[in-house]
């Protein structure tokens, strides 16, 4: 008898975790060894000013110097790529824990335990969400691990807070996914939503600066939350990880009403 999703869940990503793991530490070690290169470099400080605002606005956020280690990052690492890929995970995971078990015809044995469907849901969630943190912690690890090595001077509460930051991003469109599985139980459609509105919420919170009319949008998108107030230099923005944490909320609570009210294809 099946006694936690949660733990089987877990198990079940147990070599896809450490894959996106190794895939990350991997990727940190790269942007990492380049820093010597572009700190050497006396005209990097001056790279992002030559550049047009537009452009700029899509990769670095306000202030970002690539002559320090934390401007470097924030331009090579935490703007796109590091969102990027925790994004995948999160998504990828929440699809799969309901619309990939009716894709592949074992959402009925799932549902032949002793469980409630809400515990389905909120155990599939938890799982997600930990493997979401545990990507997180991996890459904040190997920041500070690896930037001893070439003498990046980064602030360990700093890259904490950040990756907090972008777990949270991570698993608010986790829920996202998972609030569409829930009450579509369609794959494709709950992983081609969420990752279209993400590209949407990235430009959103990018070009806002410099279009009016998006202005009043910024603060409702998710990357506003990850990076509007600089976690890597600032820390932790209270106010945005609450944005984040309630939003979650509602979404999850979205999927369990969904899944416990639809009829599952067998």
């Amino acid at each position: 008898m099946l006694r936690s999703v949660f733990a089987k869940t877990l198990r079940d990503q147990r070599r896809s975790l450490a894959w996106w793991s190794v895939s990350l530490v991997l990727i940190v070690g790269m942007y990492v060894a380049i820093w010597p290169s572009v700190r050497d470099q006396p005209s990097v400080g001056d790279f992002l000013d030559q550049m047009p605002e537009a452009i700029r606005s899509l990769f670095a956020s306000s202030g970002a110097d690539m002559s320090t280690p934390v401007g470097y990052l924030q331009v090579e690492l935490m703007s796109f790529l590091g969102p990027a890929v925790v994004l995948l995970y999160a998504i990828g995971a929440a699809v799969a824990a309901i619309g990939g078990e009716e894709e592949h015809h074992t959402m009925d044995l799932l549902l032949a335990n002793p469980i409630r469907r809400s515990r389905v849901v909120l155990d599939k969630f938890a799982a997600m969400a930990v493997g979401t943190f545990l990507l997180a912690a991996v890459t904040g690890t190997a920041l500070v691990a690896e930037g001893q090595i070439t003498g990046m001077d980064l602030p360990v509460g700093n890259v904490a807070a950040a990756m907090l930051h972008l777990a949270m991003l991570g698993v608010v469109f986790g829920s996202l996914a998972l609030a569409l599985s829930g009450w579509t139980g369609w794959a494709g459609l709950s992983r081609g939503i969420p990752a279209a509105l993400a590209v949407v919420a990235y430009a959103v919170n990018a070009l806002a600066p410099l279009v009016d009319w998006l202005e009043p949008l910024q603060k409702l998108s998710p990357f506003y939350q990850y990076i509007g107030g600089d976690p890597l230099r600032e820390g932790v923005d209270l106010p945005s990880v609450l944005v984040s944490v309630t939003t979650t909320a509602v979404l999850v609570a979205l999927a369990v009403v969904g899944f416990r009210r639809r009829d599952i294809a067998a």
